[in-house]
């Protein structure tokens, strides 16, 4: 295992150590503002198509940012996880038509757009345990973000990057080890406020 993979690995550890602690109220509470925050951002508002993901456990939640976006008439594609932990996409047609899938992940009901449907967004929101200063967004490790990235990379297309966060999962420069598959992100939402990175 190369040293970064390693640091990666303890940090993830301290960062799900943090978020475990939270209790479903902050979570709430916390989405709840991500989705005013988010909507702020002039990624969002001119954003024809979304690539989002729904929220499980203590992650930031995007339930109202999902059916905010949604009731602004934005197409929302979220992710469908392959056997090989690479990502479909389908549309999001409202909570009542997600269903239970691996890993307990929910996932649309309804057709599959397929890998490449990611590139028609003009926006993706990432999820992430933290970024630091350069935009370096840290994943759990499982590669399905990397592999959109690189998808993203080969079409030519650009779309606005963000991570949504808790606060305290700021990091500073340097924190989150670069490997040289690592893309940085164009913003991070928080609580607390956006962060952009150049």
């Amino acid at each position: 295992m190369s040293r970064s993979h390693s640091r990666k690995a303890e940090l993830r550890r301290d960062l799900l150590a943090v978020r475990a602690r939270l209790t479903v109220d902050d979570v709430r509470e916390t989405g709840a503002v991500l989705a005013r925050r988010a909507l702020e951002l002039a990624e969002l508002a001119e954003a024809r198509t979304v690539a989002a993901y729904v929220s499980v456990g203590r992650e930031p939640g995007t339930r109202a940012l999902l059916d905010a976006l949604r009731a602004r008439g934005t197409r929302v594609l979220l992710p469908v996880l392959l056997e090989d932990n690479d990502l479909d996409w389908g549309v999001y047609e409202g909570g009542e038509r997600l269903a239970p899938a691996r890993r307990g992940l929910l996932e649309p009901e309804g057709g599959r757009l397929g890998p490449e449907a990611i590139t028609t967004a003009d926006a993706v929101l990432l999820p992430g345990l933290a970024v630091d200063e350069r935009g370096l967004r840290l994943g759990r490790g499982g590669g399905s973000y990397d592999r959109v990235l690189a998808r993203l990379e080969r079409a030519g297309a650009d779309p606005a990057l963000v991570v949504l966060l808790h606060d305290g999962e700021l990091l500073g420069a340097g924190e989150v080890p670069a490997e040289a598959h690592d893309r940085p992100v164009h913003a991070a939402v928080t609580p607390s406020g956006v962060r952009r990175f150049t």
